[in-house]
């Protein structure tokens, strides 16, 4: 199965890197602008899972060992419920272009790192 960057979608499950799964409300041209913060992360489309329900994608990312990155308030409310894994990133941004959601990632690299390495956090909110 093709990755969004050139690579498998397998060669991305075998890093033990921080990885996201990214959401389909973000676009899948952010994997590329991040991996060298976040290796092995991934879009639901390289995986097959575009328009899949939430519990679908939430069970992918718990058995994967997935961060799941979105703007969707339903996987808000579902970390909210469930407590991780997986663990869950809130994008609070409305619309944007792509460039900004790339540098909010980029620019909150650590913060994102100490959250899923942190064992009693389950949920980050991102915010511009």
């Amino acid at each position: 199965m093709p990755g969004v960057c050139g690579g498998s979608g397998a060669e991305a499950l075998r890093r033990t890197d921080v990885r996201l799964l990214l959401d389909e409300n973000v676009s899948d041209r952010i994997v590329c602008q991040i991996t060298d913060l976040f290796p092995g992360s991934t879009h639901i489309k390289a995986i097959g899972l575009k328009q899949s329900e939430d519990s679908v994608v939430w069970a992918w990312a718990k058995q994967h060992g997935f961060t799941i990155l979105s703007k969707d308030t339903d996987f808000y409310h579902r970390a909210i419920v469930f407590g991780s894994p997986p663990k869950f990133i809130w994008l609070r941004i409305g619309n944007c272009p792509t460039r900004l959601i790339t540098a909010l990632l980029r620019s909150r690299h650590e913060s994102i790192r100490q959250f899923i390495e942190s064992e009693t956090e389950s949920l980050l909110v991102l915010e511009q």
